[in-house]
């Protein structure tokens, strides 16, 4: 049930995720969106509703810096190939689900979601905020060209695939042409890039190992992003790949489960993001086609290591999930955020998934789409609040149960989701 105007809850621990604690039961009152005030227990005015929140904290709604909001719950080949009708419906469908379930903002690293954001900030559908990245960027044989061998050489079967005709991906090989897309791109809103600079495992043609993209045609991407006041994130493994990233002006690095001990000390050094998920081979491991399963437990045997090395140089680490192309999993999103407590305390975990990555969405300084303060519970924050039945500081695991550790989900002064997210 959604509900607009002033709301006063009663009786609510506040979570203070930038310390760690959680607070003496209080009053929060929000009005038009924003944070009014937190303090002493007061009248409720005739225009807000109350909440009781006795028993229960106040956290900020969840970040997840590293989403597909048109691929999540769309197998591979209806994403690749489906009708984009039909795949926008599922997104905006996916979407809803989304942000009951707590995840009131995410960056959206690659595909078609300029429409999907319009619809959600115009109120026709329910979703969380979307920082869009527009489409992924690759070069010819890299990780987003999905296209069929009988569509190369281009010309043959048409100029664009598919998937570069609906906006998934944008080939794009040398300086001028990666230019061309990145302002292609910042045209259409997005609020930052996304290039693809070394091998993946989705995709059928590039090992895990390659460098993908020259120092030169990275640093045209950059230079395009960073005129319009934004910066580049590149989908990465390897120490290769990441320092030429690094030294091409590149600020954020996804994924990096096969870095060494000097890159993850370069990345400090140069104040890089390190956005990384937590992949492991367990019930919850991304499905992949045969010719992919060597790639992805090279990756999953990276993971320890690559969150042991950002802890010791103290790298800027964001969390996100990566869900693509699997139904099933794109719900454990909360899931996937506790299992950061096989390295981090519930308090750290807490912290990445809210103010940290609002830290790492800042990043796109006049670009942002949604000014206001983010992942925090404060006075004159944006109103993005989730009401749990406990405390995740004490029991983390509430955050992968949302059906029933959600009491309450806002999103910016409207309740989304109430009594769980069914």
């Amino acid at each position: 049930m959604a509900t607009s105007g002033s709301v006063v809850f009663r009786d609510v621990r506040v979570v203070d995720v930038r310390n760690g604690r959680t607070g003496e039961p209080t009053q929060v009152v929000v009005r038009d969106g924003v944070i009014e005030s937190i303090g002493a227990a007061g009248d409720v005015p005739d225009d807000a509703r109350a909440i009781d929140g006795a028993g229960k904290t106040l956290i900020p709604g969840l970040i997840d810096a590293h989403w597909h909001s048109m691929f999540a719950a769309a197998p591979l080949a209806l994403a690749m190939m489906g009708d984009i009708g039909y795949l926008h419906i599922l997104a905006a469908t996916a979407a809803g689900e989304t942000v009951r379930r707590g995840f009131t903002t995410v960056r959206d690293v690659g595909g078609p979601s300029f429409g999907l954001k319009q619809a959600i900030d115009g109120g026709l559908v329910p979703g969380p905020r979307i920082f869009p990245s527009g489409a992924m960027i690759s070069q010819t044989g890299g990780h987003g060209d999905f296209r069929i061998r009988h569509e190369v050489p281009r010309g043959r079967m048409g100029h664009l695939s598919h998937a570069e005709l609906v906006g998934a991906v944008r080939i794009a090989d040398g300086v001028d042409a990666v230019f061309e897309a990145a302002r292609e791109q910042l045209m259409l809103g997005a609020s930052q890039l996304k290039l693809m600079a070394g091998g993946g495992v989705a995709s059928a043609y590039d090992p895990l190992d390659v460098t993908q993209y020259t120092e030169a045609e990275l640093h045209a991407a950059v230079d395009a992003a960073e005129n319009w006041g934004t910066y580049v994130m590149v989908h990465a493994y390897t120490p290769r790949a990441v320092q030429q990233a690094i030294h091409a002006g590149v600020k954020c690095i996804e994924h990096g489960q096969l870095l060494d001990d000097e890159t993850a000390a370069m990345m400090a050094e140069h104040g890089i993001w390190w956005s990384l998920q937590p992949f492991l081979d367990d019930e919850d491991a991304i499905p992949v086609p045969p010719h992919s399963q060597s790639k992805y437990e090279q990756m999953v045997r990276g993971t320890e290591t690559a969150y042991e090395l950002a802890r010791k140089h103290e790298v800027r680490l964001a969390w996100g999930t990566d869900t693509l192309f699997e139904p099933a999993l794109a719900v454990k999103q909360g899931k996937q955020l506790a299992k950061l407590t096989k390295w981090f305390e519930p308090a750290e975990v807490l912290a990445m998934a809210t103010v940290t990555n609002a830290e790492l969405l800042a990043l796109s300084g006049p670009r942002n789409p949604y000014p206001g303060v983010l992942g925090v519970v404060e006075e004159g924050a944006l109103a993005d609040l989730i009401l749990v039945n406990g405390d995740p500081l004490d029991d983390i695991q509430l955050l992968a149960t949302p059906d029933t550790a959600f009491a309450v989900v806002m999103k910016q002064g409207v309740v989304v989701a109430e009594g769980g997210t069914q």
